[in-house]
């Protein structure tokens, strides 16, 4: 079962500062038919003009994950880390128990970033923080696992079973992934245009997936995505 959710028909949020695409019910934007997928409880497609951001605020029982598309990301946290992230690199933080921190945009370009965050499996989980920088030939053609749960994989791991793929897929290429039994899939078109499984999806669109055996995935144009396989939700 596929389910297609155009970028025009999301939420639209501007502050002037910051520009931001919801997929799902957050801050101004209440919506109780769209509150989650599975365990993804939000994602926004962030534009954080130049020198601007979000100043220290607080995160508890709540497993976050910024993926740079363009531009550069300054993170500050009350666990004394402070990193700044380019395109492609990874930040993940788990809140569990409580954490306050800050990202800001601190150049005179706009940044990109999606943020999404994740339920936990439980509450009050010891927080931890990281972040990893991926090399775009490590993506290009080919999927990338970019996080997974502590039993998965990938270099970034989160307590929550869930696995996150991005690739950057040239024009006309093909690519497969299979769908275990009990998983759905949350698949973000986050440059370019993609055919998956059937359905067209253009830059910024997205498209709930459930009770499929594999993504059949064809770049239509130069296409970079991202999905998050996870337990089925019934």
């Amino acid at each position: 079962m596929l389910k297609k959710i155009p970028n025009k028909n999301m939420h639209f949020a501007n502050e002037g500062w910051l520009e931001s695409h919801f997929h799902f019910s957050f801050a101004q934007y209440r919506n109780f038919d769209n509150m989650n997928f599975g365990v993804l409880r939000v994602l926004n497609d962030d534009i954080i003009h130049a020198n601007s951001g979000f100043d220290t605020h607080p995160h508890k029982d709540m497993e976050i994950i910024s993926y740079v598309v363009n531009g550069e990301i300054t993170h500050k946290d009350s666990m004394g880390n402070e990193d700044t992230l380019k395109r492609g690199e990874v930040q993940y933080m788990s809140a569990g128990s409580g954490v306050f921190h800050s990202e800001h945009n601190k150049t005179n370009k706009d940044l990109r970033l999606l943020q999404i965050w994740i339920l936990p499996p439980k509450n009050n989980l010891t927080p931890i923080y990281g972040q990893k920088k991926y090399e775009q030939n490590q993506s290009k053609n080919k999927l990338l696992n970019i996080v997974s749960s502590q039993e998965g994989n990938s270099d970034v791991k989160i307590h929550q079973d869930i696995n996150m793929y991005v690739s950057q897929l040239e024009s006309n290429k093909n690519l497969d992934f299979i769908i275990n039994k009990n998983r759905q899939v949350y698949f973000v078109q986050i440059e370019g245009s993609s055919d998956v499984n059937g359905c067209e999806l253009n830059h910024g669109d997205a498209m709930e997936i459930k009770q499929e055996e594999k993504l059949n995935i064809t770049a239509q144009s130069d296409s970079h995505f991202l999905f998050i396989e996870m337990k089925e939700e019934f």
